[in-house]
């Protein structure tokens, strides 16, 4: 679960605005996220070591982070190989990036509450076997269906891009 509170905060603000507050970025995570306009982009590992990024609609939803993606991809297959990932997000008020693993998840009734929160969204996600499908999505995510990934993160970085400043880098329990 990653709707818990950080163990640890760090301010790293060069300007002496002091720490940011867990708070601001947990508040805007289920709001901003359910704007298909929010920029989310998916960093994974590939099987020799070089870094791959893709733009990916990711999901806030009962505590925790939801991403989808074509069995085919390479961010899948990165993924199928090595779990550790980041997301960085452009939330309203804060860059934030977090630093976690993306495991894929097959239990039926989290893929309904899951495409339900995503059809609330605008997406009209819909569960088919395990996965999901839709008449659409984003040419990233190849064509469906789309294995559903819940993300975990244990550490996140967020710089402020309105008042108030700051930059912090808040630690989680694993």
């Amino acid at each position: 679960m990653t709707d818990r509170d950080p163990v640890e905060a760090v301010d790293l603000d060069i300007y002496d605005s002091g720490p940011l507050p867990w708070s601001r970025v947990h508040e805007r995570l289920p709001v901003d996220l359910a704007k298909a306009e929010t920029a989310v982009f998916l960093g994974t590992v590939r099987p020799d070591g070089r870094p791959h990024s893709a733009g990916v609609g990711a999901l806030w939803h009962d505590g925790d982070l939801y991403l989808t993606s074509g069995p085919a991809t390479r961010k899948s297959r990165n993924l199928a190989a090595n779990p550790a990932c980041t997301l960085s997000i452009r939330l309203t008020g804060v860059d934030l990036v977090l630093e976690g693993e993306a495991a894929r998840t097959v239990e039926p009734d989290v893929l309904a509450r899951v495409a339900a929160g995503y059809r609330e969204g605008g997406w009209p996600a819909e569960v088919d076997g395990d996965a999901l499908t839709a008449p659409f999505s984003a040419q990233s995510a190849g064509p469906p269906p789309w294995h559903l990934y819940r993300f975990t993160f244990h550490t996140a970085f967020g710089v402020a891009t309105a008042e108030p400043f700051g930059a912090t880098r808040w630690r989680f329990e694993r």
